[in-house]
């Protein structure tokens, strides 16, 4: 389901721009329209308001808690069941921030990733995404968002772009605080620059070397990572937001040292932050993680060229659950028909 039938609906029933957006934004904050003020349920139509429960009811079906499986006290993955059975994955994160999907499954096919395994199997409605936002805020405060679970946003842009667009005016979300994570699509800078929301940007590079890229991200788009990287930062200089480079660490692969000089050189200068992500296990997959005391040593060593570099937690590693894989283990169990219906 999209916002704008969500929209449609309510205008059938004689609401006004103001009476959707009260209604998004009760939704959207608290997970309901308010009852417990009489105001409310006057300032609706007639028409809207007798069907108030019927729209509450299916706006909650959107996105049902299918799994959740803590990691420690602050970190939850939350297996998300939507309304036609199909799961995706969001994660609870420290500080009020939550992961959310933007595709069941995803068709870039980073060859490390459990999302894409399955190829691309529907598009969520830019309604199922902020229902991810609704359900985590049932269980605790958000106030971050960043759209790097299941799927390639700029695969699904228009619902993503609807999404991110709702929760920075009625979701009480900051904008900087709303991330849109790619692995490098030029439609999102031809588009971001001109949303009404501007999210800060995440860019999937994992290698500076283009043909060790491709090999990583086969079904990405091919453009030089320096391309990338310029674009990228004349988003970042026009919303003075730092562009967050996601690095996932693979032991023997992209942990050398010449990775870090390219690095070094290529982010010099710029309105940047590395995120490694150290690599999470996934069944099937023969990729390791690099030692601790070498993450360390990268992350100094970046420093002292002057970039900020963090080791962003991957969520996951004690309870086998990195992206993709409790959804892969819910199918598993349901049997084969539950992941019929593969778009290619």
């Amino acid at each position: 389901m999209r916002i704008a039938q969500i929209r449609q609906r309510l205008r059938d029933l004689g609401a006004k721009p103001c009476h959707e957006d009260r209604l998004l934004r009760g939704w959207s904050q608290i997970g309901s329209y308010d009852r417990t003020h009489s105001p409310a349920e006057t300032f609706f139509p007639l028409a809207m308001r007798r069907e108030l429960p019927a729209i509450e009811a299916e706006l909650h079906e959107l996105a049902r808690l299918h799994g959740e499986y803590p990691a420690d006290d602050e970190i939850a993955r939350l297996l998300v069941e939507l309304n036609d059975g199909q799961m995706v994955e969001s994660v609870l994160l420290p500080r009020g921030g939550l992961c959310v999907s933007t595709q069941v499954g995803c068709a870039v096919g980073c060859v490390f990733c459990m999302s894409g395994r399955a190829g691309l199997l529907r598009q969520l409605g830019s309604a199922e995404i902020v229902a991810q936002v609704v359900l985590a805020r049932r269980r605790r405060a958000v106030s971050k968002v960043v759209f790097m679970g299941m799927g390639e946003p700029a695969h699904n842009l228009d619902n993503v772009c609807d999404a991110i667009e709702l929760l920075g005016t009625q979701g009480n979300i900051g904008h900087k605080n709303l991330v849109f994570s790619t692995v490098g699509d030029l439609r999102v800078f031809e588009r971001l620059p001109h949303e009404k929301v501007k999210p800060a940007l995440a860019l999937s590079l994992h290698s500076t070397d283009d043909e060790l890229r491709a090999k990583l991200l086969p079904r990405a788009p091919q453009i030089a990572v320096e391309e990338l990287v310029k674009r990228a930062e004349v988003y970042a200089r026009a919303t003075s937001y730092p562009v967050q480079y996601q690095w996932t660490l693979l032991e023997g692969i992209n942990d050398g040292d010449a990775e870090l000089e390219r690095i070094s050189r290529l982010l010099s200068g710029k309105y940047a932050v590395m995120n490694f992500i150290p690599f999470n296990d996934v069944d099937g997959l023969d990729y390791r993680r690099p030692p601790a005391e070498r993450i360390t040593s990268m992350v100094q060593t970046l420093k002292r060229h002057g970039i900020l570099a963090k080791v962003r937690d991957s969520a996951g590693q004690d309870i086998e659950g990195a992206c993709g894989q409790l959804r892969a283990r819910a199918v598993k169990e349901k049997g084969p028909g539950a992941a019929a219906n593969t778009v290619r």
